[in-house]
């Protein structure tokens, strides 16, 4: 495995920009362009055009890495991998990766849901739609977006600057990810660029999965480094006779558990990402992954809730970062990739079909 990790001057960049990008509901530019610097953007770009093609425990751990500073931002991050990922999956044409790919460190956003409609004309096909949540799309260059093409399930890839971005992402937590909504009206695209999907492998879903779970492992470990500089402070437990937290026996246990917590979703995030970059992993597998992946994400938000009752009510203060933490992870951790209702569903049903 090649390490990723951000340059520790990026990762500074990010958190000092993070109040300002949540306030602008849109990630900060030097957070972006300090992730171009760093390379990040060119991580899933194949290597045959200038990027890294990294693999899912590189991807997932340079995420966590980011999201330790800046969960929204290293969403889009996340983001961008995936998308790139489809777009070098689905589009073998010379001329279209010509395109896509002349910048290795381009910024790409994108949606796996159908928001559009396609329909096939002798100069290309003719694009209309509405896709919800696409973070990144107001800085991004490329959009790779899910359609019906005349009732087959299909993907284009489109200049972001030929759709009209709404604003429509107002949320509590990840807000600088700036999911807003992507419009195409009558738009006629080459054919080649609007292609039937590939069908999708066990390991890409797999590697799609660890960039949600990474900001959210990433949002965990950043709000456990304010517990741990809490309790490195003078910061006594209130209405106590103790002069510090470490004093405390209850708050060394509540502390001990959070810390576990983290460390087991981290363990769980790379072990995933260590499956899907083997050949090994099939859709039987599945399941059984699934429910891993919202085990981790639920540790992570049980972890974040002990260090708020070890913080107190003044964890909430809009001043402290381990508020947007909470936000942040509250809401990544509810991706679909990491949906725990689902999973049990799923898991279960495999279960009683091998009964």
């Amino acid at each position: 495995m090649i390490d990723y990790s951000p340059a520790r001057r990026t990762s500074e960049i990010l958190r000092t920009q993070a109040e300002k990008a949540e306030a602008a509901d849109r990630p900060a530019m030097e957070s972006l362009d300090a992730l171009r610097g760093d390379g990040v953007f060119a991580l899933r770009t194949p290597q045959e055009d200038g990027g890294a093609w990294a693999g899912a425990e590189s991807v997932a751990r340079c995420l966590s890495d980011l999201g330790r500073s800046c969960p929204s931002t290293a969403w889009i991050a996340g983001t961008c991998v995936t998308s790139k990922n489809l777009a070098a999956r689905n589009f073998p044409d010379a001329s279209v990766r010509e395109s896509l790919f002349t910048d290795p460190d381009m910024l790409f956003c994108g949606s796996g849901v159908p928001g559009g409609q396609g329909e096939r004309l002798p100069s290309g096909v003719r694009v209309s739609g509405r896709w919800s949540n696409v973070s990144g799309c107001e800085d991004a260059d490329w959009a790779g977006l899910a359609l019906m093409v005349e009732g087959t399930f299909s993907f284009a890839v489109i200049p972001v600057a030929d759709l009209a971005v709404e604003r429509t992402w107002h949320m509590a937590g990840m807000r600088a990810t700036g999911s807003h909504t992507l419009v195409a009206e009558n738009l006629v695209l080459p054919a080649a660029y609007v292609v039937p999907a590939a069908p999708f492998r066990v390991e890409d879903m797999l590697l799609y999965a660890t960039t949600a779970l990474g900001p959210a492992v990433g949002a965990a470990k950043g709000a456990l480094d304010a517990i741990d500089a809490m309790f490195a402070s003078d910061r006594k437990p209130f209405m106590s006779a103790y002069s510090r937290m470490g004093e405390s026996a209850g708050a060394r246990q509540w502390l001990a558990e959070a810390t576990h917590l983290v460390n087991r979703a981290e363990r769980t995030m790379v072990a995933i990402a260590r499956t899907a970059d083997t050949s090994e992993v099939s859709q039987a597998d599945l399941p059984r992954i699934t429910m891993d992946l919202a085990d981790a994400g639920r540790d992570c938000r049980a972890a974040v809730e002990r260090m708020l009752d070890l913080h107190g009510a003044s964890g909430f203060s809009t001043s402290n970062v381990l508020q947007r933490h909470w936000r942040d992870l509250a809401v990544a951790s509810r991706h679909p990739h990491l949906n725990p209702y689902l999973a049990v569903e799923s898991f279960g049903t495999t279960l009683a079909e091998r009964s």
